[in-house]
């Protein structure tokens, strides 16, 4: 069930002015940079050992430091990380290459994402989850994937958004020879570092953490807008949504302070940051307001692996009557 507050309701969600105050901070955009480089750095030191045991634990923090740099990717897209443009940049870039996602084409998507929330197939994000009809094949692996945690979501989420140029250029138009540039460039970084280390060297070395990782990634990114209805525009001239009016069509999951703050950067209070979203990550938890669609974590993952992947995915709360 979601955790509610008696004196929440999304008529009382508070005015933009009352989070003026709320602006990035130097020193917690440096201390999620620092953690994020001692977790991916750390993580192949350890590997690069000839223990077993330490290899295994080097992927395990490899895994959550890529988790952490898929956040920070967020938040420096948004230009929450820093108050410094360039900062930003420079963290989104380094973001973007350990979470396999070109920053500026991150951005692109992204921002089209936060202007079209709440229309299920004007939202490049959430357009392959609208109604149609579905083959047998497609239904089998989102039940496989949804059932052993292999990362089939966010190998796709990755693919279809922002690597995928001719998709990308359907949602944008115009945009197409950007993103194919940000493409080749992250591919060659790719092929050079590989080329450095060895192939099957830098396989061993983070192969294993960075799949980890985007299991961890997984069950989060498909906590926000996943098997809540939402319309479709089809062919109707619809307008963008406010973002105070987008959060009847998102998901918040709370985590322990420890983990939202010291490892997500906020991430997972989704509807807090879909209203406000001029607001870091790490400072959301201040805005006062409980948003009504808020669920903890263990009840979002326990309650969601009790779908089938494809109920989960292809249906939401109006046909499967279960509440998330």
């Amino acid at each position: 069930m979601p955790i509610k507050d008696p004196a929440s309701s999304p008529a009382l969600i508070p005015d933009p002015q009352t989070v003026d105050g709320l602006r990035p901070v130097s020193a917690a955009g440096a201390a999620f940079v620092a953690s994020g480089l001692a977790l991916v750095g750390g993580g192949v030191a350890l590997a690069a050992q000839g223990s077993l045991l330490l290899w295994a634990t080097g992927q395990l923090l490899i895994g959550l430091g890529s988790l952490q740099w898929f956040c920070l990717l967020h938040e420096a897209g948004h230009g929450n990380l820093f108050p410094s443009r360039s900062l930003n940049r420079v963290a989104g870039h380094v973001a973007g290459f350990i979470a396999l996602i070109p920053f500026s084409t991150w951005r692109l998507v992204h921002a089209g994402h936060h202007r079209w929330t709440g229309w299920q197939d004007r939202d490049s994000t959430t357009e392959s989850l609208a109604p149609r009809t579905r083959g047998r094949l497609e239904r089998r692996l989102a039940n496989l994937a949804w059932r052993t945690w292999l990362p089939l979501f966010s190998i796709a989420y990755r693919w279809n958004n922002f690597w995928n140029v001719r998709r990308l250029e359907q949602f944008h138009p115009g945009r197409g020879p950007a993103a194919r540039r940000a493409a080749l460039v992250h591919l060659l970084a790719y092929a050079a570092l590989a080329a450095a280390v060895g192939p099957l060297q830098l396989l061993w070395l983070v192969g294993p953490g960075l799949v980890l990782g985007l299991a961890f990634q997984d069950p989060l990114i498909l906590s926000q807008h996943t098997h809540i209805p939402m319309p479709t525009a089809g062919a109707d001239p619809v307008r963008p949504r406010l973002g105070t009016d987008q959060t009847e069509y998102t998901r918040s999951v709370a985590f322990p302070p420890w983990i939202s703050l010291g490892l997500l950067c906020g991430t997972g209070e989704h509807e807090r940051h879909h209203a406000y979203p001029q607001v870091p990550g790490y400072r959301l938890h201040q805005v006062p307001w409980v948003p009504p669609r808020r669920v903890s974590a263990w009840q979002f993952l326990r309650g969601a692996k009790r779908l089938s992947g494809e109920r989960f995915l292809f249906e939401n709360s109006s046909t499967t009557e279960f509440q998330l």
